[in-house]
């Protein structure tokens, strides 16, 4: 469970652009900015969305549109990272 929230982030960001985000990129964005992948918070995961995240999309050429940053939030707040994702299921059978 300790790293559910930054590979959901991951995906989610990776949905909003439509393109596959460097998870090694993004996990050094996110120490640089203060924050811990290993650990990351609902509230930290919004806080870079917010912040850090824009200079990390421009460092790689991108931009997010107002409207997939607004979905993008709701899907990082309304996460719960008790419950297993299908891929970790999956993986137990």
């Amino acid at each position: 469970m300790r790293r559910r929230r930054f590979d959901h982030l991951v995906q989610e960001l990776s949905l909003a652009l439509d393109l596959a985000v460097p998870r090694f990129a993004l996990w050094t964005a996110l120490r640089d900015a203060g924050f811990d992948p290993e650990e990351l918070s609902r509230d930290g995961a919004l806080a870079f969305i917010d912040g850090p995240a824009h200079r990390f999309l421009a460092d790689l050429g991108l931009r997010l549109a107002a409207r997939s940053e607004r979905r993008l939030r709701r899907r990082l707040a309304r996460f719960d990272p008790s419950y297993p994702p299908p891929e970790e299921v999956f993986a137990r059978l």
